[in-house]
């Protein structure tokens, strides 16, 4: 029971990684928000949770708008009466040569991952404040780490997360909220297919190719990290890189 009495907030928990933390979560004693724009995973999602005993709350969301943010932060506020976690997660992904790059897409794939990040922090963490105690874990990628073709788009905005969780780090570390963030690499999911899909690479070349562990991550991987960071176990750790990408950027 590593989140016992915990309340955390999970974007983009429907699927992949988002799903697996909240399960986990769950399990380890958190009462879990779950957001997504998509109605169906999102409470299925919650289902799930509650047929194995945990406590959980969908709400319909869009983290690009602010409004959205509101009515999360209100939805969570009136079910459980505080927020402990925020899992930032939600994000899309796309693989083109710069010049192919559309100014729709560069702004579409910047307002998911950077505006929705930016907002989920602009409207949780001063509830942490309050209580004087929270942690954030912002999902940024190897992608702002090291460079790699047909990345400046995704790249970018994995790295405007990777520096907004340490500027936040030290905005809020003297009221004692934490903001960390983590940087898998490709993990098998619908993003990965999607890779394989872009690179005509198999899933398992692209591990072999890649990882020097020799395959992808998995989201239990994932969700492990985020579960550390999440719990008082990483009671002294903010502003920090969690790195998961079995020995990428060591290369």
């Amino acid at each position: 029971m590593r989140l016992e009495n915990k309340v955390a907030i999970i974007t983009g928990g429907g699927t992949g990684i988002g799903k697996e933390t909240a399960l986990l979560f769950a399990k380890e004693g958190a009462k879990v928000v779950i957001t997504d724009i998509n109605q169906e995973s999102g409470s299925q999602a919650v289902k799930d949770i509650q047929t194995n005993g945990g406590e959980a709350l969908f709400v319909h969301h869009d983290v690009n708008k602010e409004d959205d943010w509101k009515k999360v932060s209100e939805e969570t506020i009136k079910t459980f009466g505080k927020v402990d976690v925020l899992f930032n997660n939600a994000g899309i992904y796309i693989i083109k040569p710069v010049a192919e790059i559309e100014l729709e897409e560069w702004n579409r794939l910047m307002s998911i991952n950077v505006t929705g990040v930016f907002l989920g922090m602009k409207h949780i963490m001063p509830l942490m404040a309050k209580q004087n105690k929270g942690s954030v874990i912002n999902a940024s990628s190897i992608a702002g780490l090291i460079g790699s073709p047909g990345h400046v788009l995704y790249g970018a905005s994995k790295g405007a997360v990777r520096i907004m969780t340490k500027d936040a780090a030290m905005e809020y570390a003297s009221v004692g909220v934490r903001v960390n963030s983590i940087h898998p690499g490709y993990i098998d999911t619908g993003m990965a297919d999607y890779a394989s899909q872009v690179t005509g690479n198999s899933k398992e070349q692209l591990g072999k190719n890649l990882f020097p562990l020799g395959h992808l991550g998995s989201v239990k991987d994932v969700a492990n990290t985020v579960l550390f960071l999440a719990s008082d176990e990483s009671a002294y750790s903010t502003g920090a890189e969690f790195v998961i990408d079995g020995g990428a950027t060591a290369r």
